[in-house]
C-alpha cells in the first residue's frame, strides 16, 4: 500500500480545473497538496480536471505528496473519478462524505477494481451520519485518516456558523476521538477565511488541544502556520524532559507520583511528556 506522510500538520487544497495553481505546490511545502475534484470544480469541468489530475500527479508527484479527493461515492462523478482521475503518482485518495463503513467498503472496492488498492483513504467526516459512525469509519482498515467538514456539516445539520465554533464543538471533538480509536490521524476543519491568521492560529490550537494532528489549507499562506500551530513549543519540549527524566528516575526508585515544579507527576501525564517529545521527533 502506498503510504501517507507520518506528519500531516497540513493538507492543502487547490482545484483540479486550475493547473497553475496545483503546479505551486511545491512552493509552499505542505504535508500534502490535495487536488480537488469536488466541490471546487463545477460539473462541466469535472472530465477535464481528471485529465488534470493526472498530468500534474505525474509532473509534480515526486517532489511532493500528492493526493485526490474524488467525489462522494453516491455521486455521478465518482465512478468516472476513480476510473481517470487517479494514477500510481499518488500517496492516497481523499473520499468525502463517508457516513459508515459500508460507504468506506464501496469506495474500496472501486479503488481495487481500478487497480489502486494500495491507495490508502482519507476519509471526510462531514455529515450528521458521518459524525455518528464516525468510529465505525475511522476504524476500516482501509482508511488511514480521517478530516471533519464543518461546513458540510453544519449545512447537513441546517445549522448556523458561528465565529466562536460553538455549533460544531461537540462533532469535532467526535471525530479526533474516533480517529483515535481507530489508531489514525484526524485534520481539523477549513478556514474559509484565508486572510485571517488569528483565527487560523486559534483554531489550530484549539485542534491540537482535541488531539487533531493537523488542519486542512485552502491557501497556501495557511501551510506555514499550521507546520508551526501543530509542533510542540521550545517550552513544551523543556517541560517535557524535565518530567520524562524525573519520572524515570522515579520509577527506578519504586515511586509511581512525584512533584516535578509543583506539579503532580504520574504515569498519563508522563505518558502525555513522551508524547511530546515523539511529535518533536
Amino acid at each position: 500500500m502506498s503510504d501517507l506522510p507520518g506528519s500531516l500538520r497540513s493538507l492543502l487544497f487547490a482545484p483540479g480545473n486550475r493547473p497553475d495553481r496545483l503546479a505551486k505546490f511545491p512552493e509552499s511545502n505542505p504535508s500534502a497538496g490535495v487536488i480537488d475534484l469536488e466541490d471546487a470544480v463545477p460539473p462541466d469541468g469535472k472530465e477535464e480536471a481528471r485529465a488534470i489530475a493526472r498530468a500534474v500527479a505525474a509532473e509534480i508527484g515526486g517532489l511532493i505528496p500528492l493526493l485526490v479527493r474524488v467525489n462522494a461515492p453516491g455521486s455521478p462523478f465518482f465512478a468516472d473519478d476513480v476510473a481517470h482521475a487517479l494514477s500510481a503518482d499518488l500517496a492516497g485518495v481523499v473520499v468525502p462524505k463517508l457516513d459508515s463503513p459500508a460507504d468506506v467498503e464501496v469506495a474500496a472496492t472501486a479503488l481495487d477494481a481500478a487497480g489502486h488498492g494500495d491507495l490508502p483513504i482519507v476519509a471526510g467526516i462531514e455529515t450528521v451520519a458521518g459524525v455518528v459512525g464516525a468510529a465505525m469509519v475511522a476504524s476500516h482498515p482501509r482508511v488511514a485518516c480521517c478530516y471533519f467538514g464543518a461546513e458540510d456539516y453544519v449545512a447537513d445539520l441546517g445549522g448556523v456558523r458561528r465565529p466562536d465554533n460553538l455549533e460544531v464543538q461537540v462533532p469535532r471533538t467526535q471525530v479526533a476521538q474516533a480517529a483515535r480509536l481507530g489508531g489514525i490521524p484526524a485534520i481539523d476543519m477549513v478556514v474559509t477565511d484565508f486572510r485571517d491568521d488569528e483565527r487560523f492560529l486559534s483554531e489550530s490550537a484549539e485542534a491540537r488541544a482535541l488531539g487533531f494532528a493537523g488542519k486542512l489549507c485552502i491557501h497556501p499562506a495557511q501551510v506555514a502556520l499550521a507546520t508551526t500551530a501543530f509542533q510542540p513549543t521550545d517550552e513544551e519540549l523543556a517541560w517535557a524532559r524535565l518530567v520524562v527524566d524525573a519520572y524515570t528516575a522515579a520509577r527506578e526508585r519504586g515511586e509511581a507520583a512525584i512533584a516535578v515544579d509543583g506539579e503532580m507527576v504520574d504515569e498519563p501525564v508522563a505518558r502525555r511528556a513522551r508524547a511530546l517529545l515523539a511529535a518533536a521527533d
